[in-house]
């Protein structure tokens, strides 16, 4: 059995009927796995598939919306580090630490 025996059958048991660009999705599986990190690559395809279906699904359609996730993974140049980090913000951490402080203490006013 090979890959287009498997998307058959899977759209069998699916019970959908769709015509499946295979490189074009694999193409976009592989380069989110690559220039974003590993576990972007079946979110990006499942992604991809949801706007395709909230959208006409026309070859055409299904291709400008690959190509823009694409292009979105290729300039996606950070490490995951580098993501991990960039919504650091030291006033804003320090303010929620004595949000969570003040809920805390009132917490244990009302015990």
């Amino acid at each position: 059995m090979n890959l287009h025996d498997w998307v058959d059958e899977l759209c069998d048991e699916l019970d959908i009927e769709v015509e499946v660009d295979e490189a074009l999705v694999l193409d976009l599986a592989r380069d989110a796995a690559h220039h974003v990190e590993r576990p972007a690559a079946p979110i990006s395809t499942f992604l991809l598939g949801y706007a395709a279906a909230a959208s006409s699904g026309a070859p055409q359609e299904v291709e400008r919306l690959a190509g823009l996730a694409t292009a979105l993974a290729l300039r996606w140049d950070k490490s995951p580090d580098q993501l991990a980090h960039e919504d650091d913000d030291p006033e804003a951490d320090a303010e929620t630490e004595v949000e969570v402080e003040a809920v805390a203490e009132g917490a244990d006013e009302e015990e």
